[in-house]
């Protein structure tokens, strides 16, 4: 899947992001309302150890899928953010504290949202079809 558009990236993070336990996931389309990227993936885990399980895992399966790495990583886990920058996607993974401090779905309400499917069981992930 080399040359994969940002769209297909951010679905397919949604998809590991929610395969990896994460909560309330969710895709804003920001082209047309934001210059600095095309996607935000939106997701949120109660622990430290699952932020950094989350964010790891995206970054593992999106470089072994269309072999892009983030330009940056910030964030602390225990500070309850972590962040994955694609320049063209944008990976957030937040505490439920710090995803309702920063509401970046009602910071930008008028994208359009894509939500991932439930993983349909425990090797979902591991399928071609699959994240």
């Amino acid at each position: 899947m080399p040359n994969a558009s940002a769209e297909s990236c951010a679905r397919f993070s949604a998809e590991v992001a929610q395969f990896e336990k994460a909560e309330d996931v969710v895709v804003l389309d920001l082209r047309g309302l934001a210059g600095f990227t095309d996607f935000f993936v939106i997701a949120t885990a109660g622990s430290e150890r699952r932020r950094t399980t989350i964010v790891d895992a995206v970054e593992r399966r999106v470089r072994e899928r269309v072999g892009r790495k983030p330009i940056h990583l910030e964030g602390y886990p225990a500070a309850g953010w972590l962040l994955a920058d694609y320049v063209d996607f944008v990976v957030h993974v937040f505490s439920p504290e710090s995803r309702e401090l920063y509401q970046l779905e009602r910071l930008w309400g008028d994208a359009a949202r894509w939500y991932p499917e439930p993983p349909a069981g425990a090797g979902a992930a591991e399928t071609s079809g699959s994240p």
